[in-house]
């Protein structure tokens, strides 16, 4: 019973981290119709019930520089929309988010400018303000979506337990690096595909799905118990170029919401994804580094999480199944 009352406590401890970093990030948008008017829509998250204690002020040009009327509640955030006029435009003017410094979420910028062009950017607790820029340059487009991509799968809970459950999963080590390659092959090719419009697939069930890939994988580590080797052992790389075709879906959801800059599509789109690969990377050595110091400061219980039949890996399977299968069953109801 311990091992399972110790997968229980994970379960609920990965739970409660990913509800306690769930909060929807704020989102301001400002898009010009014409002459100086822009339309301005800024949605803050919820707290309580009660909208986050965070403001878009606009530049000092702009008349009225935040709303002047209360946000309403649209089930998921408070959501206010208004009309402004800023005779001199944006550029060189700075736009803040007040009391973001004081907060755990972040803010998305996106401006769409007179020319079209889109300008994203992601004010965090560190960075609460910026200065709109003349016009973007490619570096600055390359920059900007790179972070974008990098911090977008950090702050994914479900592709990282993802990774992590095929560095559970699959011991070898060269088919640990193809089933990481086809999967990373597989969501670049969703992502570009579903960005571009070619495909159209709705949101609510990508997630779910991708929430299912999770638990198939808890199976395939609780089955290894067993003995053998399971599907993923003996093919990694066509079920993670499979699954990969799924979570690239996802990060094309994400992607739509941020927008990509006209005339800079295919770099936005190529810093986009890599951002992703690179916060994949960073998450998978962070956890080989840890695994690598636990061998050097207790190696017993290295080989113990190392052992398929281990209560380790019983509990790591548990864990990782209850966690997707909170996940699928909430995104299910939300259909």
């Amino acid at each position: 019973m311990k091992p399972l009352l110790a997968a229980v406590m994970v379960v609920w401890g990965w739970v409660g981290m990913v509800q306690a970093h769930a909060l929807d990030p704020g989102y301001l948008q400002m898009q010009h119709l014409e002459g100086e008017a822009w339309q301005v829509f800024w949605r803050k998250p919820t707290v309580q019930g009660k909208p986050m204690e965070i403001d878009a002020v606009l530049p000092s040009n702009c008349s009225p520089r935040r709303s002047e009327r209360d946000p309403q509640f649209d089930g998921a955030a408070w959501v206010s929309q208004w009309l402004t006029l800023c005779p001199a435009g944006l550029a060189g003017h700075p736009i803040v988010i007040e009391g973001l410094e004081a907060t755990q979420t972040d803010v998305l910028v996106r401006l769409t400018g007179p020319d079209g062009q889109v300008l994203s950017k992601r004010l965090t607790a560190d960075e609460t303000g910026f200065t709109v820029p003349a016009e973007m340059t490619g570096w600055d487009v390359f920059a900007s979506y790179v972070a974008l991509g990098f911090d977008h799968i950090l702050e994914g809970f479900d592709h990282l337990l993802f990774v992590f459950a095929l560095l559970v999963l699959i011991r070898d080590p060269w088919r640990l690096v193809g089933a990481v390659t086809a999967f990373t092959v597989a969501h670049s090719i969703t992502l570009a595909l579903a960005t571009l419009d070619v495909i159209r697939v709705p949101s609510p069930p990508v997630e779910a799905v991708i929430a299912l890939s999770i638990v198939l994988l808890a199976v395939e580590i609780l089955r290894r118990r067993q003995g053998g080797d399971q599907l993923t052992e003996r093919y990694p790389w066509l079920l993670s170029f499979g699954f990969g075709l799924l979570h690239g879906l996802g990060f094309a959801g994400a992607l739509s919401e941020i927008g990509l800059p006209q005339g800079e599509i295919p770099l936005a789109l190529l810093a986009f994804n890599i951002g992703v690969e690179a916060g994949q990377l960073a998450f998978v050595a962070v956890i080989l580094l840890a695994f690598a110091a636990l061998r050097w400061l207790a190696p017993r219980t290295a080989v113990v999480l190392r052992d398929p039949a281990s209560h380790g890996t019983l509990v790591m399977g548990y864990a990782i199944g209850g966690v997707a299968t909170f996940w699928l069953a909430e995104r299910v109801a939300g259909f």
